[in-house]
């Protein structure tokens, strides 16, 4: 369901997009209002829903993090208790950092992230390919990120 939002709701959104950590005031200032309706209208906009959290963002080879896998899968029955049952799973699976829901020849496509190959290799084996609901994973390794964006394109046609 998409929020109302009006021009100084999209203003602040494009900014906290880019500078989560930007003092109230600072904000204020920048969309032309005084502290407090500014920090009312955050407020709101993480009340309904539109603003889900704040966090740093990584880089993951900084980290250890050295591989990119997209992995399709597909499960053993197309039905509402496998894919609630997959979805749980792999929600507990901290390696997965997305997982969306497919049309094609599978149903699901996963991020996932590894140190290297040997770790990718046995994250399959003994997490995810030991999931009894999954009949195949095909995996593409990623062997150079371009890019990568975390901030939505607001536009301010309002």
């Amino acid at each position: 369901m998409k929020a109302d939002l009006d021009k100084k709701d999209l203003s602040i959104l494009a900014i906290l997009q880019r500078k989560g950590r930007i003092a109230i005031s600072e904000l204020a200032d920048k969309i032309n209002l005084s502290d407090t309706p500014c920090l009312r209208r955050i407020r709101k906009l993480e009340q309904t829903g539109v603003i889900t959290g704040y966090g740093a963002q990584l880089n993951s080879q900084a980290v250890g993090l050295n591989v990119l896998v997209y992995a399709s899968v597909r499960l053993t029955e197309n039905s509402d208790i496998y894919a609630e049952l997959f979805e749980q799973a792999v929600a507990e699976l901290d390696q997965v950092m997305e997982c969306s829901i497919v049309t094609g020849a599978h149903d699901y496509i996963l991020k996932i992230v590894a140190t290297d190959l040997l770790s990718y290799e046995s994250f399959v084996k003994k997490s995810l390919g030991s999931l009894k609901f999954i009949a195949s994973i095909e995996s593409t390794v990623v062997l150079k990120q371009t890019f990568t964006r975390n901030i939505l394109p607001l536009y301010m046609d309002k």
